[in-house]
C-alpha cells in the first residue's frame, strides 16, 4: 500500500506500507492491504505506520483526516 502523510508545512512522509495503525474519532483501528474504501476524522494520538520490512514508525498527530481506497491511504493532519 502506498501511505502519504501531509501537514500544513508539506510532507512528512511517503512510502510503501504493510500496515497503518491511526487515532479515529470513534477509536483506533488498522488499515491493512485491500481495506474497503473508508473516509474518517482523526483524534489526537499516534499514528503507527509498519514499512514493508515490518519496522515500526510512529508519528504523533492533534487531528486530522483519512481516506484511503484502492491501496492508497492519504492522512492530512496537523502536527
Amino acid at each position: 500500500m502506498k501511505l502519504i502523510i501531509l501537514t500544513p508545512v508539506g510532507k512528512l512522509y511517503e512510502n510503501e506500507v504493510n500496515a497503518v495503525t491511526v487515532p479515529g474519532y470513534c477509536g483506533q483501528f488498522q488499515i491493512l492491504k485491500n481495506h474497503a474504501p473508508i473516509i474518517s476524522i482523526l483524534k489526537e494520538g499516534i499514528i503507527r505506520i509498519k514499512d514493508m520490512e515490518n519496522k515500526t514508525q510512529e508519528f504523533f498527530v492533534k487531528k486530522g483526516l483519512l481516506e484511503s481506497s484502492d491501496n492508497y491511504i492519504k492522512i492530512l493532519a496537523e502536527q
